[in-house]
């Protein structure tokens, strides 16, 4: 499929689904994208210059900047966003974007626990810093290749970019849609796996590990608290490989949405969110 027969099978898709969005697309290149969004360049960071003392967290944090609210600025403006190693502000969306390897153990204790006489208390999503780094070690994205880890809308791809994963934002309804489709058009009933993770890594690390594996997976994900703010409410990600999605729109004329069944109710409900939600009469946004 050419990258103008994907988009206007995408558009057919949206659609069925009653999502105004279109989704994005990741990839890797060696060229930042154009009034993109993302970090300030920070200080030098890898594991090695930790290990050595000579990393100033502090410094770190003072140019924070995260992987899905760059999303979020791209999302509302139709633009890319992007991460680097020198431009990551953030110890673990670097890691997760395969920008940097090995993590930072400051991560480690980061997420969970924190470190002990300190005011740091941690975010205690994991119980310990070794849960974490078991954790870490499993997902072990591949080294990058490119220099720069871009995000953007599908329809901003020319036939010369080739999106490695397909990024949704919905909410529960839509996702209904989504993960029929999916196992609809694989006969798997595993083929959605929703693993613990920050926002990033359910976008794009989760994500390699399988295709590194073989594995044509979507993932659910969404559940960071701390990225919750750079997503609607009641919005979750849910990330599909390109491979996957190519053939999830060619499975489209079989699909539930060619018959009138059950997914007529919950298309109604779909337009009932989104009225909810004052996004009813949006006019859907060029794609």
């Amino acid at each position: 499929m050419t990258m103008k027969s994907v988009l206007e099978e995408t558009n057919k898709f949206l659609d069925h689904l009653g999502l105004i969005e279109e989704p994005f697309g990741v990839y890797y290149d060696n060229i930042k994208p154009e009034n993109a969004f993302g970090p300030k360049p920070g200080i030098p960071l890898s594991r090695e210059l930790e290990e050595q003392g000579e990393v100033d967290m502090q410094e770190v944090f003072k140019h924070f900047s995260c992987v899905i609210g760059n999303i979020w600025l791209a999302r509302k403006k139709h633009r890319a966003a992007y991460i680097s190693t020198e431009e990551y502000g953030c110890p673990g969306g670097v890691f997760y974007c395969s920008m940097m390897k090995p993590n930072v153990r400051f991560i480690e204790h980061y997420v969970t626990t924190g470190f002990s006489g300190t005011p740091l208390h941690g975010e205690r999503f994991l119980p310990s810093p070794e849960a974490m780094r078991k954790f870490l070690d499993k997902v072990n994205p591949r080294k990058a290749p490119g220099k720069y880890c871009i995000f953007k809308p599908l329809s901003l791809f020319t036939d010369s970019e080739v999106p490695e994963f397909v990024i949704f934002f919905a909410r529960p309804e839509v996702l209904t849609g989504l993960f029929i489709q999916t196992t609809f058009t694989t006969g798997d009933v595993d083929c959605v796996a929703s693993p613990f993770g920050a926002g990033c890594t359910n976008i794009i690390a989760w994500p390699l590990f399988y295709k590194e594996q073989g594995i044509e997976k979507a993932i659910l994900g969404g559940f960071d608290p701390s990225a919750r703010k750079y997503m609607k409410t009641d919005e979750l990600t849910f990330t599909v490989p390109w491979s996957l999605y190519k053939k999830m729109l060619a499975a489209l004329p079989e699909s539930m949405f060619s018959v009138d069944g059950e997914w007529t109710t919950v298309r109604k409900k779909v337009t009932r969110s989104a009225n909810v939600w004052g996004e009813g009469n949006e006019a859907i946004p060029k794609r």
